[in-house]
C-alpha cells in the first residue's frame, strides 16, 4: 500500500486531539466501498460512506452508514424530522460539502449540516470512513468523532 499522506481530514482530528488510525489505498483502482473494505482487510459492517440528502424542506442532511447498505429514505426522513428526503445529484456534492463522490467525509464540509451514523456503528470501537479524499480513510473511536460533529445514532438501513 501507497504511504498516506496528511488529507485535511486528519488535519482536523488531530486539531481537536482525536485519535486516528489512517488508511491508504490510492493504489486501488476502485471507489466501491465494499471492495475497499476488503482490500484493506475490514470488515464492510465496520467501513462507512458519506452520504448528503435534502428534506421536502430545503434543508440537507448527512448520513452515515456502512459501506455494504443502502439508506431506507423513509427511516432518514424520519430521524431528521422531513416529510421526505432525496440524494442531492452528485453534481451538487462539491459546491455543497467541497467533498467529491467517493471522498466525502462527515469530518470538515464547509457547513456543519444535521448528522446521522447508522446505530450499528454503535456495536464497534471504532468506525472506518473516507478521509475527505479518493484513496484515504480514518479508524476514529465514534464517541470522539462527537466532539467535531454532533450526530444522532438512528435506525437508517433495512
Amino acid at each position: 500500500m501507497a504511504k498516506p499522506e496528511k488529507t485535511n481530514v486528519m488535519r482536523l482530528l488531530e486539531q481537536s486531539g482525536v485519535e486516528y488510525k489512517s488508511y491508504c489505498y490510492i493504489d486501488y483502482p476502485s471507489t466501491k466501498g465494499t471492495e475497499i473494505a476488503a482490500y484493506l482487510k475490514q470488515d464492510p459492517a465496520q467501513v462507512f460512506k458519506t452520504l448528503v440528502t435534502r428534506g421536502k424542506s430545503g434543508g440537507y442532511y448527512v448520513f452515515v452508514i456502512p459501506v455494504g447498505e443502502e439508506l431506507e429514505l423513509r427511516k432518514a426522513a424520519q430521524a431528521a424530522g422531513e416529510k421526505s428526503i432525496e440524494m442531492i445529484p452528485q453534481k451538487e456534492l462539491l459546491p455543497l460539502t467541497g467533498y467529491i463522490h467517493g471522498g466525502c467525509s462527515p469530518i470538515g464540509m464547509k457547513k456543519m449540516f444535521p448528522t446521522f451514523i447508522e446505530e450499528t456503528a454503535m456495536l464497534y470501537d471504532t468506525i472506518i470512513f473516507s478521509a475527505g479524499k479518493i484513496g484515504y480513510q480514518v479508524e476514529v473511536d465514534p464517541e470522539a468523532l462527537s466532539i467535531m460533529v454532533p450526530f444522532t445514532y438512528a435506525d437508517l438501513v433495512n
